[in-house]
């Protein structure tokens, strides 16, 4: 079984190939609001890496948001063309859970402009509290890990290895039954005019 994952809703490009869970390539830079230019060189390159063809991939697992408006939508273009002409199974993921790595009581934070920002509480994988957005001063630091944009409460921002929050992530990521209905994760309405 060889899985493509895919993310792009924030500042990283990640682009993983793995075989019955054994990872046969990766890639994965910060390049915020570059993906679009990075994210077909960076295919190239995994699939050359694990020489393996694209049509090799049975299943993609991509993040749904929130995050960029564009960014969110770059993964899932490509995830629901390849799906659609191949009838393959999509899989998504939050992006906040997918950051929070299964690791214990994590808040996971990313900059929603405007002193807001997206969060989001997870216990080793699963939502302790929904994913919402808020004003940075609603928002309590009172947990074990913090995961993203800490700059924002004046600390070092911290970001996991992405590929291993994709495998630690794997048991959550949800099937799409309907491919041409699944949308970005938007947790404001102004995401679509303020990105």
């Amino acid at each position: 079984m060889i899985r493509l994952f895919l993310d792009t809703a924030y500042k990283h490009l990640t682009c993983i190939l793995t075989e019955d869970n054994r990872v046969l390539a990766s890639y994965s830079e910060i390049c915020f609001k570059h993906q679009s230019e990075q994210v077909f060189v960076a295919l190239e390159k995994i699939f050359e890496e694990a020489k393996v063809s694209r049509k090799d991939v049975d299943e993609i697992y991509i993040t749904e948001g929130p995050g960029s408006y564009t960014g969110v939508r770059i993964a899932m273009t490509i995830a629901k063309t390849i799906s659609s002409l191949r009838d393959l199974d999509l899989y998504t993921i939050s992006t906040l859970q997918l950051y929070s790595a299964g690791l214990p009581d994590c808040l996971v934070i990313m900059n929603a402009r405007a002193d807001r920002a997206y969060h989001g509480v997870y216990d080793m994988g699963k939502a302790v509290e929904e994913d919402s957005v808020s004003q940075l001063s609603e928002i309590s630091l009172d947990h074990e890990n913090l995961i993203g944009d800490l700059y924002l409460f004046g600390k070092e921002d911290v970001y996991p290895d992405m590929t291993e929050a994709f495998l630690k992530s794997l048991p959550y990521f949800r099937k799409v039954e309907e491919i041409h209905h699944l949308v970005p994760k938007y947790l404001k309405e102004s995401d679509a005019y303020g990105k």
